[in-house]
């Protein structure tokens, strides 16, 4: 009896090995592919905005050994430890987009944000156009800060009519500049905004105004010529607008210019009444804070809160001031260390501070 005839085994049920250079092949190009990706989001735009913590500056303090607010001409007290203002960085700007690997990095901090762009600057704002309007609401929180300290303290205030901002390509434009105060238009004294806004309209379209300015502490003559305004037919303008800039008989010096946004007007404020009263207002200890103010003294909010507050602590502030309105947005982001008293106006904060000193209560938000 014969075998049986030899039957060959059934591989087509068994997996093909991949050759071995099959596999580096792949493995290549998965890692270019990735690199590829890694070069994108590098280089990606986004419109998107971050803000980090940023530096913070002592109100009662110098900068570059300047006094940041400088009170000559008047009885001032010596002041001690810090009242910082407090300050954040922001990444994203139109001129200098953010990455998708930026914005990656930043979302994963707990201590930066990440915001649509739009929210900070408008569809066709550029760069310039928006530091151009922060370094006009960080001289009015100056201005505005002066007010509130002298209407505190009971003191007079001198209300000076001046250039906030001038459009570009508009009669007014290489003429006037912002922040020059307006003393007299055709020899007519200048004393409120409506004045400037009835001198231009009383003359025909075409006129010839002469504005006589202060500019860089001297009197100077400008001529300028109004044109017809835009989508209305009739009415004459010149291309700027004008505001209410707050001073103390005495000079108040404020020696950062670099910073833009209004949201120091209240440690501005603190600093004023803390160098024109003999009462220490921090006793030596370290407080930041961040708020708008008006001349009434009202504090209002501001953006960055929780950068703030991480940058206050990282400054070595134990006392961080800040508007009221922000408890619900600052509540389990408040750094260890770092005691948040809630404010709605500066004498508010001025009683929260005395009440610090003398080791009262402080007022809290509720949901901390």
């Amino acid at each position: 009896m014969s075998d049986p005839s030899p039957i060959a085994p059934d591989t087509s049920a068994r997996p093909r090995r991949a050759r071995p250079g099959s596999r580096a092949l792949m493995a290549s190009l998965a890692g270019l592919v990735l690199l590829a990706l890694i070069a994108l989001a590098a280089v990606l735009p986004v419109p998107f905005i971050v803000l980090s913590p940023g530096p913070t500056f002592n109100t009662i303090g110098d900068v570059d050994g300047v006094p940041l607010v400088e009170i000559t001409d008047t009885t001032t007290y010596p002041v001690s430890g810090a009242l910082d203002m407090t300050t954040i960085r922001e990444e994203g700007e139109p001129r200098s987009p953010l990455t998708v690997f930026g914005a990656l990095v930043a979302w994963v901090d707990p201590d930066r944000a990440v915001l649509p762009r739009e929210l900070l600057y408008g569809d066709d704002e550029t760069t310039e156009e928006v530091q151009q309007r922060n370094a006009v609401l960080f001289s009015t929180s100056q201005s505005s800060a002066i007010a509130a300290a002298m209407n505190t303290l009971g003191e007079p205030l001198i209300e000076d009519v001046v250039v906030t901002a001038v459009v570009e390509g508009t009669p007014a434009f290489g003429v006037l500049d912002a922040g020059e105060r307006i003393i007299a238009i055709d020899g007519e004294p200048v004393r409120a905004p409506e004045d400037v806004v009835e001198a231009v309209r009383a003359r025909p379209i075409g006129s010839t105004l002469a504005f006589t300015v202060e500019r860089d502490g001297e009197e100077v003559d400008a001529e300028v010529v109004s044109a017809q305004k835009p989508d209305e037919a009739g009415v004459p303008y010149i291309g700027i607008t004008v505001g209410i800039n707050y001073r103390a008989e005495f000079p108040i010096v404020f020696a950062l210019d670099d910073i833009g946004g209004p949201s120091a007007g209240m440690m501005f404020s603190l600093a004023i009444v803390d160098k024109l009263t003999p009462e220490d207002l921090t006793g030596g200890g370290h407080v930041a804070g961040t708020g708008t103010i008006d001349p009434a003294g009202a504090v209002g909010a501001i953006g960055g809160i929780r950068q703030k507050l991480a940058g206050a602590r990282g400054a070595g502030a134990t006392v961080f001031l800040m508007p009221e309105v922000h408890c619900d947005e600052a509540a389990g982001h408040v750094p260890e260390g770092l005691t948040v008293v809630p404010v709605t106006t500066l004498q508010g904060a001025l009683d929260a501070l005395a009440a610090w000193r003398a080791g009262d209560p402080l007022p809290t938000c509720p949901a901390m």
